[in-house]
Order: C-alpha cells, then sequence, then structure tokens
C-alpha cells in the first residue's frame, strides 16, 4: 500500500529523509544490513509494519532499504524480511550435506551447539547444569516414564548453546513453512509442540542433547532470538525406534510432509542400521558385506515389505547424492518443487471441498 506522508513530500523533503534513515540505520539497509551508498545504491524508503497491520504513515515507523532487496522482499513486515534474509544467507553458508540449511547451520549461526550439558540422573530425578550467556545455572525436574515406548524423559527449558541438531534421524532441510512460523511466533502467538531430544548417559556428567523433531519451530525461535529453548529429552533412548517413529511420521501417518528424497534418506539410514545390527548379532565384523537382502528379511521377521524399501531406498539415495550425479541439484529442486506443489493442490481440494 502506497504512502499519503511520502506522496506529500517534495523531492528535497524526500532526499532528507533518506538521508536521516541513512544515519538512524548506520548506513545499513534495513532488510538485507548491507551498506548504502546514497550517492550510487537506488533505494527506497517502506513501513516497517504495514500500514494494513495499524502501522504509522510517517517517519517512526519508515525505513531505508536497498531497492532490489524491498521489491523482491519476501514479507510485507520489513522486521520478518529481515529476519528471513538473515535466513537466506545462512543457506548460502550452510555446511550440512543437505540441499539447503537445517537447525544445525542455524544454530551455528547464532553461537549455538557449542557446548554439552552437564547432568546427574537420580531415580526419579535430573539435575543439569546449563551454560548459557557466560553463566551456568543448576536445575531439578522430575524424571518421567512414557507409559506406551517406556523410555525416560525430562522437561527442560535450555540454550541454544547446548543444543545440536541429529542430521541422521531428522535429514530434512528447513522448508519453506518456515516463514510461515516466524510470522506466527512474532504475532506472540505461542508454538504448540515443544522439540523433541535424545541424550545417553554413558559419559556422565557430560553428556550430547540431539535435537531430531521441530527444527522449523526450534529454527523460527531462534531467529526471532530466543536463547532458551523448551525441549523433551529422552534418556538413553532405543535410537532404532526414534528413527523409525520420525520416518514413519512422514510416511506411513504422513504428519510431516517428507518429500522422496528425504523418505529416501532416512530409509538408507534405517537399512545401515540394520545391516549394523545384523552383523552384531550374528558376531560378524563391521565391514562384512556377504549377506543378501533375503538374509535381512530373514533375520528381521515380518519387515519383507519394508526391508525391500530400506534397499531400494539406499540405492535411490546414494545415486542422486554421488558426487558424480551430474543432475544432483536438478533432482533435489524438482523433488522439492513437486512436494509443495502437491500440498498446495491438496490444500485447494480441501477448500473447495469445505465451500461445497
Amino acid at each position: 500500500m502506497g504512502s499519503l506522508y511520502l506522496s506529500r513530500l517534495s523531492s528535497i523533503q524526500h532526499q532528507a529523509l533518506e538521508t536521516q534513515l541513512w544515519s538512524q540505520q548506520n548506513g545499513k539497509c534495513f532488510i538485507s544490513e548491507e551498506s548504502i551508498d546514497l550517492k550510487l545504491d537506488k533505494v527506497d524508503v517502506d513501513h516497517i509494519i504495514p500500514t494494513r497491520d495499524n502501522g504509522k504513515d510517517d517517519p517512526s515507523n519508515f525505513a531505508l532499504t536497498l531497492e532490489h532487496y524491498n521489491r523482491s522482499k519476501q514479507a510485507a513486515d520489513l522486521r520478518i524480511a529481515r529476519i528471513l534474509a538473515r535466513f537466506e544467507r545462512i543457506k548460502e553458508g550452510a555446511d550440512s550435506d543437505d540441499r539447503g540449511a537445517n537447525l544445525n547451520d542455524v544454530l551455528k549461526a547464532y553461537g549455538g551447539a557449542q557446548a554439552d550439558l552437564r547432568v546427574k540422573l537420580d531415580e526419579s530425578i535430573v539435575t543439569y547444569v546449563a551454560i548459557g550467556n557466560g553463566h551456568e545455572e543448576k536445575i531439578t525436574a522430575p524424571l518421567y516414564r512414557d507409559k506406551l515406548s517406556g523410555m525416560q524423559h525430562f522437561f527442560a527449558e535450555l540454550p541454544i548453546e547446548v543444543l545440536h541438531h541429529d542430521e541422521r534421524i531428522n535429514p530434512r532441510p528447513i522448508g519453506a513453512n518456515l516463514r510461515g512460523l516466524i510470522e506466527e511466533f512474532h504475532k506472540r502467538r505461542p508454538q504448540l509442540q515443544i522439540a523433541l531430544a535424545w541424550m545417553e548417559t554413558s559419559k556422565v556428567p557430560q553428556t550430547r542433547v540431539h535435537v531430531f523433531d521441530g527444527q522449523h519451530k526450534t529454527a523460527a525461535q531462534i531467529l526471532l532470538g530466543v536463547r532458551r529453548i523448551p525441549v523433551r529429552i529422552f534418556v538413553n533412548p532405543n535410537e532404532q525406534l526414534l528413527l523409525t517413529a520420525n520416518t514413519n511420521a512422514g510416511t506411513t501417518l504422513r504428519q510431516v510432509a517428507f518429500d522422496k528424497s528425504v523418505q529416501r534418506r532416512l530409509g538408507s539410514s534405517i537399512l545401515r542400521d540394520r545391516i549394523a545390527r545384523y552383523c552384531e548379532d550374528r558376531g560378524l565384523s563391521a565391514d562384512y558385506e556377504e549377506f543378501s537382502e533375503k538374509a535381512l528379511v530373514e533375520h528381521f521377521k515380518g519387515e519383507q515389505k519394508a526391508m525391500t524399501r530400506y534397499v531400494l531406498d539406499n540405492v535411490r539415495d546414494t545415486i542422486t547424492h554421488s558426487e558424480d550425479n551430474k543432475l544432483r541439484d536438478f533432482v533435489l529442486e524438482s523433488a522439492e518443487f513437486s512436494a509443495t506443489f502437491r500440498r498446495h493442490v491438496t490444500c485447494a481440494h480441501s477448500r473447495r471441498a469445505t465451500v461445497r
């Protein structure tokens, strides 16, 4: 929406406003945070909070931006646009082996994933020392046992310095729905599900907290400046069970929008775990490879269809992510586009069905 205030300014007054905003912003673009040269760069003056969201149409709500960033911004609210621009920079420097950034990349960009958690477990309580912002805090929490899985767990609010992303259980990159979460949280609406993590206690008091579910919500909070994240932490869990549960969430149960490449990565991970368990159960060396698909199926009774899928997933995943695959980037981008397109089509059909 245009600005009545700006439309009434003369060219000299408009230039004076640009200079004023440039000084207030320390010579930086509000969105990209890149330096602005007023003599060389094309710039825009825009509302920080859109007027449709009750933003004021006066200098207190104006910001100076580089023109090309403002014209291509991903959100009308410039504060959201700036956060999304920061995430784009994180994606460009992502060191994960997926086709985009994941929670690990966001954590590292904001000073997270630096340390282990110090912890002590008694029969019914857990005591941990959280290090964040240069000081330590000792906290005691109840230790629960999940009535269905039998796994022990506790709830904690941990500084991002001690959180680490589990790329094996959750290999998904952060997708386009991050924007919606950032907008939702920015409006001070709470998240409705906390992140899930796990830890093991063989080396206590030091242990590492691995986040495997809720990475989008966690990333959105961190990008919005949150330094302590609520987490449900499983203690000494069956990692294979967590891997299978997370895989089923995106396949059998379809709770999560997994595209084909992510499903194949998860299936490949499960196959490697099955092979390791097969070798261990039979007293074989970890690098033993003289077995057949039939031998695996017979060893893991009742998983014939699943094992066949895991084998195919492993083959396809290996081919897709091979450095020799010249179509790798195209295949991955097409998979993400197809998944997004299917979600939009499904939503459109649902809306039409509701109207009828």
